[in-house]
């Protein structure tokens, strides 16, 4: 049998960065081929592997406007749809598809009431922070003026709701005022939502804004930006205590103090508000029973979102069927 001829491998030394690769000597009983593999210089412009160049590079004066251009689009991207929401809404370019605009942003976009509402609101306070706004203001405390809130000539402005969120239900020159602070503390850049509340929070400690909640109240809770509240949007509850700046509101699954922004009255009648300050009790009594059946988580979550002072037929046989299981009824259980 005739034997098939042996491949031989070739084998390339690693390249030093000066000198070319020495030949490799091999027994006379083997034929090699020698290869000479150069070092290649890379550029540090080679190396950068998303394009991007390490050496700076001035913009031409068209590359200047058209950066300018992008920059603006990606910072007023939320104005833009709040503008455009505020036109539909109020052309009702949504009624061939749907009888609500809240119908209609939740399909369309994904958006809730609040979501779309504080899209809307954040055109009017950027309006009010524009430069025709700012030029208006007086100077702050610290004599930082308006005119000298900008960054390369131009103006800064919210760039996102979460800065925008705490100016909502203040005053356009409280906005204004709270802006420039706030800009002042981030080292005259754009403030983080954050830097924004401190500033509210510190101004209405200032002013002594009366609170306008009392007990017995029956309030919902409107998350916003609580970390405490998420999951609990829409939970009506019933206010326990009123501080300065804050309520103890008191739902079916347990107690939350929070700040009087993240509250809506429903703003009922006095017996209305019994009505559901009974409701609460039994809810929050069904609640406490040690391993419940899933079927009252169920039927919980749905009555502690339901804010109205009156159960259906149906609702309130199921709420009577389950104290009975548990007695809760006053009466034994056979």
């Amino acid at each position: 049998m005739t034997k098939s001829p042996t491949r031989r491998k070739t084998t390339a030394p690693a390249s030093t960065p000066s000198k070319s690769a020495p030949k490799i000597q091999q027994p006379d009983d083997q034929q090699l081929e020698t290869i000479e593999v150069k070092a290649v210089e890379l550029t540090a412009v080679e190396v950068i592997s998303d394009g991007s160049d390490v050496t700076s590079e001035e913009l031409t004066p068209q590359e200047q406007r058209e950066r300018l251009n992008l920059e603006r689009k990606v910072e007023h991207a939320f104005y833009e749809a709040g503008k455009a929401l505020m036109e539909l809404r109020d052309r009702r370019l949504y009624r061939s598809t749907h009888k609500t605009f809240e119908e209609y942003c939740k399909d369309r976009f994904g958006f809730t009431r609040m979501a779309a509402a504080l899209k809307i609101a954040s055109v009017k306070i950027m309006d009010n922070l524009s430069t025709n706004g700012l030029q208006n203001a007086q100077t702050s405390k610290s004599g930082l003026k308006a005119q000298k809130m900008s960054t390369n000539g131009l103006q800064i402005l919210p760039t996102n709701e979460r800065q925008v969120r705490p100016l909502t239900n203040l005053e356009p020159e409280q906005q204004r005022e709270v802006w420039l602070k706030a800009v002042e503390e981030a080292g005259n850049k754009i403030p983080s939502g954050r830097i924004v509340q401190s500033v509210v929070d510190r101004i209405r400690e200032r002013t002594k804004i009366p609170n306008p909640y009392r007990e017995g109240e029956i309030c919902i809770l409107v998350p916003k930006d609580n970390p405490d509240l998420r999951g609990k949007g829409g939970y009506w509850g019933v206010i326990i205590h009123v501080g300065d700046f804050s309520c103890t509101v008191q739902t079916w699954d347990g107690d939350y103090t929070v700040k009087i922004e993240h509250l809506k009255s429903l703003e009922l009648l006095d017996d209305d508000c019994k009505s559901m300050q009974q409701l609460c009790t039994r809810l929050r009594r069904l609640q406490q029973v040690a391993d419940h059946d899933p079927a009252v988580d169920w039927l919980l979550q749905g009555l502690g979102k339901q804010a109205s002072p009156y159960l259906s037929a149906l609702q309130a046989r199921i709420l009577g069927a389950m104290e009975r299981e548990y007695g809760l009824d006053g009466k034994q259980k056979k």
